[in-house]
C-alpha cells in the first residue's frame, strides 16, 4: 500500500510503500486492551503500604486480665480495633507486573499502527529537523497537521533541535523507534512517523 509523504509544511513531496504485513493488520481491541494494560501495570510503582501487627509499634503486653473487667477480650494494644493499631491484609510493596508474550506485544505494535492508517490519521515526513530549537517555529509547523495531539516518532535518533522545541507543547510527544508503544500511540490523534521510522519499524517488527 502506497502513502503520500509530506514535508512540515503538510506538502506532498512524493510517496512511499507500506508493508502490508505491519499496517493491514485486522484491528483487534482485546490484544490492544492487553498490551495497553500491560504497559500501565509495568508503569505502577506499587508502593502501596500498611503496617501489619509486627511493624505497629507499642506493647505486647496484654492490657488487662481475660476476665472480670467487664470488657471484651484483648491480647494487644495493636491488634487492628484499637486506635493506632494494624492493618489486617493491607496493600504491602509488590510489582503489578505481568507476563505478555513477545508475539502478543508485537501484534500489539502493529495492530496499533494499522488502527491509525485505518483512521486515515498516519502521516508520513520526509524527516523531523528544525533549524533551531523553538518551540514557536514547531507550533507552526504542527499546526499545517490540524491537530492539537500528536505523537511523532523518528528513526534510532532525534534531532536535538526538534526535540528541545516540542518539550514546551502539550499533547505533543516526539520519540524514537524503540520507544514507539502502543498506549502512546492509542493516546495521541494523529501519528506521524518519518521515513526513517517507517524502515526502523520494519525493521523491528519483522
Amino acid at each position: 500500500m502506497k502513502v503520500a509523504v509530506r514535508n512540515l509544511d503538510n506538502q506532498i513531496i512524493g510517496e512511499v510503500s507500506l508493508t502490508e504485513e505491519i499496517y493491514g493488520q485486522a484491528i483487534r481491541p482485546d490484544i490492544l486492551h492487553t498490551v495497553v494494560n500491560w504497559q500501565r501495570a509495568r508503569k505502577q510503582s506499587g508502593t502501596h503500604k500498611t503496617k501489619g501487627l509486627s511493624e505497629v509499634s507499642g506493647t505486647g503486653k496484654k492490657p488487662y486480665k481475660q476476665k472480670g473487667t467487664g470488657n471484651a477480650r484483648l491480647g494487644t494494644l495493636r491488634a487492628p480495633q484499637c486506635k493506632g493499631g494494624a492493618t489486617i491484609f493491607g496493600p504491602v510493596v509488590r510489582s503489578h507486573e505481568f507476563d505478555v508474550p513477545k508475539k502478543v506485544r508485537k501484534l500489539g505494535l502493529k495492530i496499533a499502527l494499522s488502527s491509525k492508517l485505518a483512521e486515515q490519521k498516519l502521516i508520513v515526513i520526509d524527516r523531523a529537523v528544525l533549524s533551531e530549537p523553538k518551540t514557536a517555529l514547531l507550533n507552526l509547523k504542527l499546526k499545517n497537521f490540524n491537530s492539537r495531539s500528536i505523537l511523532v516518532i523518528d528513526g534510532k535518533d532525534i534531532d536535538n533541535n526538534f526535540k528541545a522545541a516540542a518539550e514546551n507543547l502539550i499533547n505533543i510527544c516526539v520519540l524514537p523507534t524503540i520507544g514507539a508503544n502502543v498506549y502512546d500511540i492509542l493516546k495521541h490523534e494523529y501519528l506521524i512517523l518519518t521515513k526513517d521510522a517507517l524502515s526502523a519499524l520494519e525493521e523491528r517488527l519483522q
